[in-house]
């Protein structure tokens, strides 16, 4: 959380390394004001035309269209989201981070990087072709307060947001370590060169994560064109990865939740199910190239393939299993086949093929991986058709055994895409306990700032204390398997409409409330 004590003192140690080697100066720039009330208006708060690709909607601090980072004076035609005002601009002093003397030392690393995904490699290095150095304070009253004399007790000076968010994940790192009592547990993160560091966002982070983030960890380390002292919290490692992907639209319009088109996590998960909605984003997702989603493509994701195929063919195997056994029976090796132990050798193999597609970030191809096994289970019950074969219990015993660890091997494949319904499945399969323990929020007091309490995101990962390995694990034959209960629930056709129609009269109430607003802000300026 950067609200935190720890997060103060972190960013601010931060800051005054890269001062101390030269990569932080003082400057000035030109600052938006309100002309009706003479307040500096933040960068997000002012919106015009790009100036680089002339896509209008720009905010004051970057373009969502093409990704580049602005100041609110390069915008054309800006005007305040606040009260459509036009703003003047005034030049004050500000403390500026030197990215051209770390522009080098950026790009050499930048070359370095393999495996990133072509579209994150390509905009970074297309970062550098024109760099400048960027303010790294605001007039304003919100933030963390500038570490230098003079600066340090302005009410009206602080660090801008996007130097100081990025240092999150080394403040919460260092948090993490504080309060499981081992202080200094963060540096096996951060200064082992062995150790990798991934970083997962939105394309339009990117910047922020490849030229941002690693300029100030060059500069803390006196990594730049410079030179300089490493800081008492480093050397830090740069990131390993940066995987981000391209944009989602909906229903053919770019996401904005300033213009109302938008679909809140409550909202969507208080009419479905979280795991529909992870399933389909995943399958959807933009990872390489654009992509869209629309109601009836989410519809048809959960009905064709979440549930008729996954759900039922869980449901199918605990069902036959429940009704002729009661147990998981016995695997006998007498009566296997080929094709029995073809299956088991196929979905045992899948993790390696699946886990090397989730390392490469190729998630849409490890899912895909993943629900093509799930097919060959099917038709694996399809060809040895169990149901007719009730009249040989020890060959339908074998086949039902094969069926249901081919399907344990299957929840595990899916269980990063779908953690919520694998649970599910393990009890449906006759699994007892927690399969794998998800993330939960606690309210804890800030370490630094008596009686000042947040959430935090936690749980319990260690391997082997309600966590299973991400493999193959036996299934145990004996094992109690009670009647099943569906696993997914098919979506009625008729959502999709109705998700349009919501969706319609939610935008139109948005935007008239907006605009009611800009008029009273309008009319009180006339006044």
């Amino acid at each position: 959380r950067t609200t935190t004590g720890n997060h103060e003192k972190v960013v601010q140690e931060l800051f005054k390394q890269c001062l101390e080697n030269g990569y932080i100066y003082k400057g000035t720039q030109k600052v938006a004001i309100s002309p009706s009330t003479g307040r500096t208006l933040p960068d997000r708060y002012i919106e015009g035309t790009c100036p680089i690709c002339g896509a209008d909607g720009a905010r004051g601090d970057q373009c969502d269209a093409c990704g580049n980072e602005l100041d609110p004076d390069e915008l054309l035609n800006p005007v305040s989201k606040i009260n459509g005002e036009t703003p003047r601009f005034e030049e004050t002093e500000h403390f500026f981070l030197d990215l051209p003397a770390l522009a080098e030392a950026n790009l050499a690393w930048l070359k370095t990087r393999e495996g990133w995904r072509t579209n994150v490699i390509n905009f970074s290095i297309g970062l550098f072709k024109e760099v400048k150095p960027r303010a790294i304070t605001r007039d304003i009253d919100w933030g963390i307060p500038v570490p230098v004399k003079g600066w340090i007790d302005n009410p009206n000076k602080k660090l801008y947001v996007w130097f100081d968010a990025v240092i999150g994940y080394l403040s919460a790192s260092i948090e993490w370590a504080r309060r499981k009592g081992d202080p200094e547990a963060w540096r096996a993160w951060w200064n082992d060169p062995t150790t990798p560091g991934y970083y997962f966002m939105g394309k339009d982070n990117i910047t922020f994560h490849s030229q941002i983030w690693p300029s100030e960890m060059l500069a803390y380390n006196g990594q730049g064109s410079k030179g300089g002292e490493t800081g008492k919290l480093g050397p830090l490692n740069m990131p390993e990865q940066v995987v981000a992907s391209e944009f989602m639209t909906m229903e053919g319009k770019k996401f904005s939740s300033s213009r109302g088109i938008v679909i809140y996590v409550k909202d969507i998960l208080a009419r479905y199910p979280v795991d529909a909605v992870r399933y389909y984003i995943s399958v959807a997702g933009p990872e390489n190239s654009d992509s869209d989603f629309t109601w009836a493509e989410f519809v048809r994701h959960n009905n064709e393939e979440l549930a008729a195929s996954w759900g039922n063919l869980v449901n199918r195997v605990a069902n036959l299993i429940n009704k002729n056994f009661g147990e998981i029976p016995a695997f006998d090796e007498a009566s296997a086949t080929d094709e029995d132990r073809a299956l088991l050798a196929e979905t045992k193999a899948a993790f390696e093929t699946v886990g090397g597609l989730i390392e490469n970030h190729r998630q849409k191809n490890a899912l895909s991986e993943a629900m093509r096994v799930v097919g060959d289970i099917n038709k694996y019950i399809s060809a040895t058709e169990p149901w007719k074969i009730k009249g040989n219990p020890v060959r339908l015993g074998t086949v039902l055994h094969v069926a249901a660890q081919a399907v344990s091997d299957a929840n595990h494949l899916l269980a990063p895409f779908l953690p919520h319904s694998a649970q599910k499945v393990w009890e449906a399969l006759g699994g007892t306990g927690t399969f794998s323990p998800l993330p939960h929020i606690e309210e804890v007091e800030d370490l630094d700032k008596p009686g000042f309490k947040y959430p935090i995101i936690t749980g319990d990962y260690k391997l082997g204390v309600n966590v299973h390995s991400w493999a193959s694990e036996p299934i145990v034959a004996g094992t109690p398997v009670p009647k099943p209960h569906p696993i997914f629930a098919k979506i009625p056709p008729e959502a999709v409409e109705e998700e349009l129609a919501r969706f319609d009269a939610e935008l139109k109430a948005r935007r008239e409330a907006e605009a009611a607003r800009l008029a009273a802000e309008k009319a009180k300026l006339e006044n």
